[in-house]
């Protein structure tokens, strides 16, 4: 990335975060705040889902294991060691993002259908220990998260009120997208869609294969950890549900949704599950189909989603491809 496109990037993250600094001072509404916070949350987990598919071509259906560990391993470590809650969320975080790392080493060494497998096994595993070590996590009842008064230097109201956790989830998520973004245009993210296409071809090459895409499933724990991290703050309540399976069924419905040809395509499809989502819950108990036949709408219509309908709508699409031919 050329140092025109770095200060580019810095402006337009600037701008997205003065945006959500103005609307969290004009929007007055507490309901619409609390779900543009939680669409924050899950965007960041979406984001990880979607980098996996757009850099790796892998379809994972556990990655609410790296969603919902955050939020117990701060649980646990606020309950059992004195370590200053500044210094554990990294901890946590880094902890989170070996462990994918480690597991991702041989998980990445299938594709198709048994990686999808695997990453559903190792969500199932993580769910099923919160289930059962009760005396840790609170089993079925789930884990109420102890915070200090302070975090940060910041009141904990400041984090479990919409307007504040939504200018707090809105930065991180603006900084998360931005690197996101410079990590596909990097050598790392042109080596691993080298990869993703003809993975055979880029080992005669000379590259190697499988650590690259190890660490882009690690990146991708990461990302969806940094979720995890606000929700766990929000909420300060973690549950079984939250690694059940079906949580990395509706990140994954988001990010096809929002389409991976633009790597900030996951966060908008996880902002039009998010209020789809609401808008239907007042009509029907029966919005979850209605998101289904939507979602089936979308893939069949637009297969890039709908960061590449607006992308073709805007004329995008045909400038990206001409600045890389």
């Amino acid at each position: 990335m050329n140092r025109g496109a770095f200060v580019k990037g810095v402006l337009m993250a600037l701008a997205a975060m003065a945006l959500g600094w103005v609307a969290s001072k004009t929007v007055a509404s507490a309901l619409v705040m609390t779900l543009l916070a939680q669409s924050c949350f899950y965007a960041l987990f979406a984001l990880g889902v979607g980098l996996l598919i757009r850099q790796n071509g892998m379809v994972s259906f556990g990655h609410a294991a790296f969603f919902g560990l955050p939020g117990y391993l701060i649980g646990i470590g606020l309950k059992q060691t004195d370590i200053p809650i500044e210094l554990l969320i990294p901890l946590v975080v880094l902890a989170v993002t070996t462990f994918a790392f480690l597991v991702g080493l041989v998980f990445v060494r299938v594709h198709g259908i048994a990686f999808g497998m695997l990453t559903l096994a190792i969500g199932q595993a993580v769910y099923e220990a919160s289930t059962r070590l009760r005396g840790l996590t609170g089993g079925h009842d789930g884990l109420t998260i102890k915070f200090p008064r302070e975090l940060f230097g910041l009141p904990l109201k400041t984090f479990q009120q919409p307007h504040g956790m939504f200018l707090i989830a809105w930065c991180v998520l603006v900084i998360v997208v931005t690197l996101v973004i410079w990590l596909a245009h990097s050598r790392l993210g042109r080596l691993t869609e080298a990869i993703r296409e003809n993975e055979e071809r880029a080992g005669f090459l000379g590259y190697r294969t499988l650590w690259p895409r190890a660490v882009i499933f690690a990146i991708s724990a990461a990302t969806t950890a940094a979720g995890g991290v606000l929700f766990a703050l929000y909420n300060a309540y973690i549950s079984p549900e939250t690694v059940y399976w079906t949580s990395s069924g509706s990140a994954l419905i988001m990010a096809v949704l929002g389409g991976s040809v633009a790597p900030w395509g996951p966060v908008l499809g996880s902002m039009v599950y998010f209020f789809l989502k609401e808008a239907l819950g007042d009509v029907t108990t029966h919005w979850l189909g209605i998101i289904g036949i939507s979602l089936i709408v979308v893939t069949v219509s637009f297969p890039q989603g709908l960061s590449g309908l607006a992308m073709r709508l805007l004329g995008l699409g045909a400038r990206r491809r001409h600045a890389d031919s």
